[in-house]
């Protein structure tokens, strides 16, 4: 076994290789704290022939005995992956693609599996830093190694992978990831931070990704294995000339076509000519050796290829985008909000050819997501569920549960929106937020904050800003570089960056850097950030002339939750022996109540009568007796020397002999029976809570009000 280490905040970053999972292609066991990661890495000897592309799969996998616990629900195995393995599946994939070389089309398969889960909040860390070394150590071809760490900021002091404890204090929260020379991916969020202190973060974490990276060039000089020769990429000099000198012009003036669809199909008709004319038996016989092989997809890349070069150039020589805009233009917006009447919010958000049509729902603590983790029950209050639908592109496909592209883009969205939620204190709804993505041409997720905003607006929930989202992205050739606004989905195909930014007039709430290339400068970043906040706060614009304020009342449709708030030692009387009284209370009324270990109780109903008498009740279960205060009591027990008279429930004093009459009596019985209903006042309450009545003083005023 060989191994390397690393001392971060305190304690050792360990990777060892060599003990476990020998017979794939790279392994290693990643371990810091109490937190073990065992990462592999596997490439098929062969590529599957007429593939053109880098078949990747990576995928995160969390065992529940990690956390020394056994699965909740009737099947006591892991099944189908969580969100949270399926979004760090995507975590570590994202850095990685793309650095590996081209023409390299072995499937390939990482799997990183957390093995033994600590407090430290680093297993999806060690998930990436895993994956990278059994692939820097293994045969296969790879152009890292990549590190990551997660930074946060807490009272303004930036600290290197927070805690699990730390996470609901932070200010900032970032994944970054990257390699010696430049960072690659950043993903996170924070609460309205400015742009400074988000580069501040990222060239504060890529400092440690850089002695990350030299522990695992380090285990790679002591096991590494010699990496196996890329196949190199065929390339037919004479045919893509003469593609390129017919296509030329016709794929010029095609790119110049505004409309998405209607450009594509100008692009596929030229296409379809091009493969007319070349794919002939005799050029075939010439560039393939075989007058019988198909040259259709070999001329459909270097058609493809030249397309993505003449729509680049454009950019970077004339500043001139597919679609006629300039770098820093954003495409036309509307917003149109109430438009389905029974839901409780509803927004449609429509940015040039990309529509979101947004849906809030509020619910009770019934509602609440409950999530079984290795980090214990979580409760979310709040959901955002994004769907892509196959016609909002123009696609046949069978429909199938969220992909992991969906639930990835709900979480940004998600991420971006939650810090300006208000507190459950404040509004005491379980939100949830579906965004269908209706027609798409480039960013859909960040047009889902955009409309998800705008629907809670509609809905009434008291939001402390508006929150947009923009999607940036980068063309960049030698030292030729431009940065664009709001991209579309040509942009993001063939440019080197997507960079999603979202936040509020005062910062930043939501951030997702990928790259295509090996890295980007700080001052790229930075500009890119600059032209984000300018398209940031033009939507917001657009925004607030179509909503400037959220609306003063909620739905008719929606549940009214009303919050009171009792003595904690009261609870055990609202909830009664077994539940018993709260039972009744919600058979009474109809209404959902909920109640807390602080006292604080929720009723939930559509009907303001049915909370108003639940209310009601409550109040007079934990009300407690006042001094002088007269009350319609219940005789519920006779005494020689007395009657014991409820006056609240569960509540009842003495009415001693001398107070039942002003005048003398022999018995109790010669005034009152069980079950008699009189008025009483109270004259006396001790130390200890017991309570003295008295009826006679009630009868004595009453006569005093009659003579006077």
């Amino acid at each position: 076994m060989t191994s390397v280490e690393l001392e971060i905040k305190g304690k050792r970053l360990i990777i060892e290789t060599g003990q476990m999972a020998r017979q794939s292609d790279g392994s290693v066991v990643v371990k810091y704290g109490d937190t073990v990661v065992l990462a592999t890495a596997v490439a098929s000897k062969t590529a599957r022939e007429g593939l053109d592309f880098f078949p990747l799969t990576i995928d995160y996998q969390e065992k529940t005995y990690a956390a020394g616990k056994i699965p909740g629900g009737f099947f006591k195995r892991e099944g189908r992956p969580s969100e949270k393995e399926v979004l760090t599946s995507r975590l570590i994939d994202r850095p990685m693609r793309p650095l590996f070389p081209a023409g390299f089309y072995c499937e390939t398969q990482g799997i990183a599996q957390v093995l033994s889960y600590g407090t430290e909040n680093v297993a999806d860390m060690l998930g990436i830093i895993g994956i990278s070394a059994a692939i820097h150590i293994s045969n296969i071809p790879f152009g890292g190694p990549v590190a990551a760490v997660r930074v946060g900021k807490i009272d303004g002091e930036l600290i290197i992978n927070p805690e699990v404890a730390e996470i609901d204090s932070l200010e900032l929260n970032l994944v970054v990831a990257g390699t010696e020379d430049a960072v690659i991916m950043v993903e996170g969020g924070g609460a309205e931070v400015s742009e400074e202190a988000l580069l501040e973060a990222i060239d504060f974490a890529h400092q440690q990704i850089k002695k990350i990276v030299a522990v695992q060039n380090e285990l790679r000089a002591k096991a590494g294995k010699e990496k196996r020769p890329v196949p190199p990429v065929v390339e037919y000099a004479e045919l893509t000339a003469e593609v390129r000198k017919f296509a030329s012009g016709k794929i010029q003036e095609a790119i110049q076509i505004p409309g998405k669809h209607v450009r594509q199909g100008a692009l596929d008709v030229i296409l379809a000519d091009t493969v007319k004319l070349f794919n002939t038996p005799d050029n075939a016989a010439k560039f393939k050796g075989n007058a019988d092989k198909d040259l259709t997809r070999d001329i459909a890349n270097i058609f493809d290829d030249y397309e993505n070069e003449i729509v680049r150039n454009t950019i970077l020589n004339d500043g001139v985008r597919a679609d006629g805009r300039k770098p820093d233009e954003i495409r036309q917006i509307s917003c149109h909000m109430g438009l389905l009447p029974r839901v409780h919010g509803s927004a449609l958000f429509i940015r040039g050819e990309t529509q979101a049509l947004v849906a809030t729902t509020l619910g009770t603590s019934d509602d609440e997501q409950k999530i079984d983790s290795l980090d214990g029950e979580i409760y979310k209050k709040f959901m955002l569920h994004y769907n892509f639908p196959p016609f909002s592109v123009g696609e046949v496909k069978p429909l199938r549960s969220p992909g992991r592209r969906e639930i990835g883009h709900g979480a940004l969205a998600e991420r971006a929106i939650k810090y300006v939620l208000p507190t459950k204190e404040v509004f005491p709804y379980t939100i949830r937020l579906v965004s269908d993505i209706l027609e798409s041409n480039g960013s859909s997720s960040m047009a889902t904050v955009c409309g998800g905003t705008l629907s809670l607006m509609d809905a009434g929930v008291p939001i402390s800003a508006p929150v947009a989202g923009i999607a940036m992205g980068l063309i960049k050739e030698g030292d030729k570089v431009v940065v664009l606004t709001d991209i579309l989905g040509l942009e993001d195909h063939l440019g080197d960056m997507d960079f999603k930014v979202a936040g509020t007039t005062k910062g930043i709430t939501a951030f997702q850097m990928d790259l295509k290339i090996r890295g980007v400068s700080s001052e790229i970043l930075r500009k890119a950030l600059e032209q984000a906040k300018n398209g940031r706060l033009h939507i917001l614009g657009k925004m607030a002339e179509a909503m400037p304020v959220v609306r003063d009342n909620l739905s008719p449709h929606a549940p009214r939750i009303y919050t009171m708030h009792i003595k904690p030692d009261k609870i055990r009387e609202v909830i009664g022996s077994g539940g018993k009284v709260i039972r009744g209370i919600v058979e009474q009324t109809g209404c959902k109540i909920d109640i807390d270990d602080s006292g604080a109780i929720n009723i939930a109903s559509s009907d303001e009568e049915s909370a108003k008498k639940a209310i009601e009740i409550i109040t007079g279960i934990i009300a407690e007796a006042e001094l002088n205060k007269v009350y319609k009591g219940k005789v519920v027990r006779i005494a020689d020397f007395g009657a014991f008279v409820e006056i609240l429930p569960g509540t009842d004093g003495l009415l001693h002999i001398s107070q039942i009459s002003d005048k003398r009596i022999a018995k109790v019985t010669d005034e009152l029976n069980m079950g008699d209903e009189i008025m009483v006042k109270v004259i006396e309450i001790d130390n200890q809570g017991r309570i003295r009545l008295s009826r006679k003083e009630v009868l004595k005023d009453q006569q005093g009000g009659q003579q006077a």
